[in-house]
């Protein structure tokens, strides 16, 4: 063999030796930066709204039951309530904007969208949280547990009377007026006593021959320091408004207090009287005296009254 081809031969052997060596350093190099690059990269975190201690049925939420946590994203369930700060996208959804390209441009063009609108209505009401001020507990919830629809009642959610009442109490409601509900400035939450204004009949006695003289209308409380659970169907004012006019109000009462109110609704005309809030502390519910009329009755007692010589018998509400 010419000593010319023997030359050519070494120096493509020795060519694709420095070659491979070449290629077998790039790949070993690229292997660590890949590992080091996935190990400093975090998975996408979402703010899901959770419990901030356990939660018993029944109770009312406040600012201080909830609170955010971090939550991966891959792991938010659709039913979850988030903050919007990071898009949770939906199963659904994010098949379609892998199988179209112009899918998933529009996607992310609506979800740019509703992050602004989710932010700027966040500015305007507080945000998700502060949807879930005043709701129910109608499951129990623990600590950390995220805040779901199924688990809550919400106002003007079905079932949230049911659920806001305390237990063993009942929801009973009366006609009012702007004239019986305090020209309107009984709000719900606020406390107020019933008044029972009725008409009796009066009787004379004379000599021992009774005969009627005539009919008076008398007035009497009969229940007092009662929780007002709504005018109409509204459970609570709206922001900055300072009265409500409605033709019915409902009132949280015991189950015996329930009864002695459906009496007083047929003896006569019932009134709400608004209480200071100074003075909620006292008992509450039926008096005394509407609960000596309802074990009569409803009967009124009559009281014979001798004036100059005269016998008078009048009716004692």
């Amino acid at each position: 063999m010419k000593p010319a081809k023997i030359a050519v031969i070494c120096i493509a052997a020795v060519s694709a030796i420095g070659l491979a060596l070449v290629v077998r350093a790039m790949g070993s190099s690229g292997e660590p930066t890949a590992v080091a690059t996935a190990a400093v990269q975090a998975p996408p975190m979402a703010r899901v709204l959770v419990a901030a201690k356990d939660l018993e049925p029944g109770a009312r939420l406040t600012d201080s039951d909830l609170a955010w946590k971090d939550w991966p994203v891959a792991e938010v369930n659709p039913v979850f309530m988030t903050d919007g700060s990071v898009p949770v996208p939906a199963s659904a959804a994010k098949e379609a904007a892998d199988a179209k390209p112009e899918a998933k441009t529009d996607a992310k063009v609506e979800g740019a969208a509703e992050r602004v609108t989710r932010a700027a209505t966040e500015l305007a009401t507080g945000g998700a949280k502060a949807d879930f001020i005043g709701a129910v507990v109608r499951e129990p919830i623990l600590a950390g547990e995220p805040i779901v629809a199924r688990k809550i009642v919400r106002a003007g959610d079905s079932g949230y009377m049911a659920a806001y009442l305390e237990p063993g109490m009942r929801a009973m409601a009366i006609r009012v007026t702007v004239e019986t509900a305090a020209g309107g400035f009984i709000l719900p939450g606020d406390r107020a006593d019933v008044l029972l204004t009725r008409e009796v009949k009066l009787a004379n006695v004379l000599n021992g021959a009774a005969g009627e003289a005539g009919t008076k209308f008398v007035s009497a409380t009969v229940m007092q320091n009662v929780k007002v659970l709504a005018i109409d169907q509204n459970t609570r004012a709206a922001e900055n408004e300072q009265a409500v006019v409605g033709a019915t109000a409902t009132l949280e009462v015991s189950g015996r207090d329930a009864e002695v109110l459906a009496l007083a609704k047929s003896e006569g005309e019932l009134s709400l009287v608004l209480r200071s809030y100074a003075d909620t502390a006292g008992p509450s519910g039926r008096t005394a005296a509407a609960t000596a009329r309802s074990n009569s009755g409803g009967s009124s007692g009559v009281v014979r009254v001798y004036r100059e010589g005269q016998a008078e018998a009048v009716a004692v509400p």
